[in-house]
């Protein structure tokens, strides 16, 4: 008998389950990866199947988004169908220079501001950090098919606005750009002008100065950037 979100049958699920947050990649993982399949959860069109993969059990099936949907469909995974091990596999942006589009990061922990876990009165906003012979399993494995994964070592949270260029450049030149538009009004005889000149000769400039910090950034500035 299933649960109020998920209608597999107890032994339908492996042991080892895959789960990506959305429903069709889940599917693709399951047409893709594994033989003999068999869909045992549709419910609410998550997706979940059990197949095998070179003659292993193995499941996958859809978390949803956010951590409500995928805390409770864990939750059940553990309790209700005894599954061992679940593998969260998807895709995330990253404010570092060092990671390329497309590279494979296998995460230890992660951390949220969302107010989820003040429900179950649970202090903190780390996630329960990964099991870590799993999590080398799934390293060494990379390894050996060649997989490029890098090591990253979080520091603080202004290391990834320091290694990005664009992210600081966004940052400060708003607001160096909204202080100078005011203070140049206010200070300089822009109000001689009426604010409708003035505006028209800023923006002028601003051109002029945006052509120059294009061309600087393009030969020297990126590279000192992400020096930082």
């Amino acid at each position: 008998m299933g649960t109020p979100h998920n209608e597999a049958k107890k032994g339908d699920f492996a042991k080892t389950v895959l789960m990506p947050g959305d429903p069709l990649r889940s599917k693709f993982i399951a047409e893709t990866f594994l033989t003999d399949l068999k869909l045992v959860n549709n419910g609410r069109g998550v997706q979940g199947y059990t197949g095998l993969y070179k003659g292993v059990p193995v499941s996958v099936m859809a978390s949803g988004m956010g951590m409500p949907s995928i805390g409770i469909y864990s939750y059940e995974l553990y309790t209700q169908y005894d599954v061992e091990n679940i593998i969260r596999v998807g895709s995330a942006g990253a404010l570092r220079a060092d990671l390329e589009l497309g590279s494979v990061v296998a995460g230890q922990g992660a951390c949220a501001n969302s107010a989820y876990l003040e429900q179950y009165e649970l202090g903190g906003t780390f996630a329960p950090i990964a099991d870590f012979d799993l999590l080398m399993a799934a390293v060494e494995s990379a390894k050996e098919l060649g997989v490029k994964m890098p090591v990253l070592t979080w520091t603080d949270q202004l290391m990834p606005i320091k290694q990005s260029a664009p992210v600081m450049l966004t940052l400060f030149g708003g607001m160096g750009y909204t202080i100078l538009l005011f203070a140049g009004f206010l200070l300089l005889p822009g109000w001689r002008l009426g604010f409708a000149g003035y505006a028209a000769c800023f923006a002028a400039a601003n051109l002029l100065l945006c052509a120059v910090l294009h061309r600087w950034l393009r030969k020297k500035g990126a590279a000192l950037f992400a020096a930082l």
